[in-house]
């Protein structure tokens, strides 16, 4: 039995395999999910869903799902699964299903009387294409397999439905055929390995349902053309391959295609490896650059989340070709162009926020750490030093540097930290003025580029870079500390005194403001008040703004975001901070923690990690199926436990 199996028991009840996903991506942006049973719960689940940007910044969804049909002596035996109204769901496949497994990619058993077969499926690397092999295992007599493709070919942000638009014709292709449902959009190939025979009969499946939308409080029924159907005779033993792409395949290579892809996929054999895998599917290649997306499936590439997860999710996990690719090959050239303001050449999302070129910082030091600083200096240290004087130059269009040391940014009408939620527009968490992360980044960032300057021989410049973060630590202990922990912002008179995550940065980062004493403080002050099995709550439970459940509709959702359940990317700093305070004694501690991790691996979307948690049991999971900053953060977490040292 591998690390990430599920058995009929549990797939055949729907109430617990619904909620189960998976997602597979192709590094190029491209994805393949839906639940563990192949009933799409989400408008964003798809066998082939991939970024068109002729059409738009979006994702969209080409091929809904493939429903396989078993035919023995006449009688049909229907694989698929669709949720309809009034709970009903058919044609109920699910109840064939003997076994999920994915210990090197998704494999899927079916039993139907007398036969086994089985369904394992992929993406192609850095192809839009998918691939599905089914494989007859035991037969007792001849066996006809039927697939009816659902075509969507709309954006993953909207629903289709039916329509006199869509083209319903299918086009001869080598072993199979070819739509283009809508002008606008590419061509789909839906080929096989062995020739089909092609049944023309266009039908509408209407009202099909997405619960998960529902529960967000969007539209959620949805029109799903099948143009036809496609039949293949197969016998004990064999193996056929679908694939399905904008581009057409020389189908005599499939089988070769198919061994060449397996070869390349990481065994998922425990939970170092499923992060490992979950890592890599955030990697999008876009012609000559590469960037690292802040998840799936609704994410885009955005500099915060690349430059706090790249290191993790490159390094952590010896990929440092990756880390070459996303950062020296792509991310520098847009930092050096952001800060010459050449704003057009820019493609990550993001980099005008307050602590975006901080995290890039950041994200430089632990590459320093991983190798070493006179490297780090050689490579990133004039770019480095750049980032630094557009802050201290006031260039930086919404942070600035005042005369106490502190950066000050207006978040009091547009969000300026990561708790970016909104209502009409206006920051729900209005987090303005001083605030205690970006300050804490800012001080680590003077004198790690202090560090890279010794090393580059520029000792003056060093020297003044010592005394700018003296003067900022002096202004941050006057700032924030309030005897007990931190505070979270100060703006002008007022003073945030809520218990927040954001303080664990001034104790876990390499530099931090804090004496030991008070990094004590915070340490304990967020594991009494604010840790969970999934990581720090955002608020802690005594606020009277404390709202744990990620629930309801758009606004109460947006309302609870950041006033309550738990991030699990904040774990990373606590961890660093916790060891630092208590040294080799606290690595058990850490050890037990990552056992609330580990039971996410089987969880909601297997083999990683969501955006956000519930902060109360039972911790559920929401937002984002699987989010890059969650992922790297544990990964960070192993990391800092292997090679702490005091």
């Amino acid at each position: 039995m591998s690390y990430l199996n599920f058995d009929k028991t549990l797939l055949v009840n729907l109430e617990r395999s619904l909620s189960k996903e998976m997602i597979r991506t192709n590094r190029a942006g491209v994805y393949n999910s839906t639940t563990l049973v192949d009933c799409n719960t989400r408008k964003y689940h798809g066998q082939l869903v991939m970024p068109l940007p002729e059409l738009g910044e979006d994702n969209y969804v080409l091929l809904s799902s493939l429903d396989e049909t078993v035919i023995q002596h006449g009688a049909e035996f229907n694989l698929g699964l669709h949720k309809y109204g009034n709970n009903h769901y058919s044609p109920n496949g699910h109840k064939y299903i003997r076994e999920f497994d994915c210990i090197v990619i998704s494999k899927t058993t079916y039993r139907v009387g007398a036969v086994i077969l089985t369904k394992e499926r992929m993406l192609q690397s850095n192809e839009p294409r998918v691939l599905i092999r089914y494989t007859l295992v035991e037969s007792g007599s001849p066996t006809l397999l039927r697939f009816k493709p659902f075509l969507a070919f709309r954006s993953v942000n909207a629903l289709t439905h039916e329509n006199n638009r869509a083209n319903a014709n299918m086009d001869d292709c080598e072993n199979g055929r070819v739509n283009r449902m809508y002008p606008e959009f590419p061509a789909l190939y839906m080929q096989f390995s062995k020739e089909p025979v092609y049944h023309h009969e266009p039908t509408w499946y209407k009202d099909i349902e997405y619960p998960k939308e529902q529960e967000r409080g969007y539209e959620y029924k949805e029109d799903l053309l099948v143009p036809g159907y496609f039949e293949v005779n197969m016998k004990k033993g064999e193996s056929v391959i679908f694939a399905a792409g904008i581009t057409p395949v020389e189908t005599k290579t499939l089988k070769a295609l198919w061994k060449k892809e397996e070869g390349r996929r990481i065994s998922r054999d425990d939970m170092f490896a499923c992060l490992k895998n979950s890592a890599a599917q955030f990697y999008k290649r876009m012609g000559d650059k590469c960037y690292l997306l802040a998840g799936y499936p609704w994410f885009h590439a955005s500099a915060r989340e690349e430059f706090f997860s790249t290191p993790s999710c490159t390094l952590d996990i010896d990929r440092p070709e990756y880390w070459k690719a996303i950062m020296d090959e792509t991310a520098v050239g847009e930092v050096e162009a952001f800060l010459d303001g050449r704003y057009d050449e820019v493609k990550i999302t993001g980099m005008d926020e307050p602590d975006a070129l901080l995290w890039f910082i950041r994200a430089i030091q632990k590459y320093s750490h991983k190798y070493t600083t006179e490297e780090a200096a050689q490579k990133y240290g004039d770019l480095c030093m750049k980032v630094i004087d557009y802050y201290r130059k006031q260039l930086h269009p919404r942070a600035f540097v005042h005369q106490n040391g502190l950066i000050w940014v207006d978040g009091s009408q547009r969000p300026a930290t990561w708790m970016s939620a909104t209502e009409n527009g206006w920051p729900i968490t209005p987090r303005t003025g001083y605030v205690v992360e970006i300050n804490a980044l800012w001080y680590n960032a003077l004198k790690f580029i202090a560090e890279l300057m010794r090393c580059m021989g520029k000792e003056t410049g060093a020297d003044l870079m010592d005394y700018q973060a003296e003067i900022t630590r002096e202004a941050f202990i006057k700032t924030f500390w309030n005897g007990v922990y931190l505070n979270d912002y100060v703006v002008d008179n007022w003073t945030d005194h809520e218990v927040r995550p954001n303080q664990i940065w001034a104790a876990g980062l390499p530099y931090s403001p804090l004496d030991k004493k008070q990094q004590k403080a915070v340490v304990d002050i967020c594991t009494k008040e604010l840790l969970t099995p999934r990581g720090l709550r955002t608020l802690s439970p005594k606020s009277g703004n404390y709202r744990p459940n990620y629930v309801g509709g758009q606004l109460e959702r947006d309302r609870n975001f950041h006033n309550g359940p738990v991030w699990p990317f904040t774990i990373a700093a606590y961890a660093r901070a916790y060891m630092n305070v208590y040294k080799h004694s606290g690595r058990s501690f850490m050890e037990r923690l990552l056992i609330g991790f580990e039971v996410e691996m089987g969880n909601l979307c297997i083999g990683t990690l969501n955006e956000l948690y519930d902060g109360n049991p039972p911790y559920k999971g929401h937002g984002g199926m699987s989010y890059a900053p969650s992922v790297a953060a544990v990964i960070s977490v192993m990391d800092t436990i292997k090679n702490f040292k005091d």
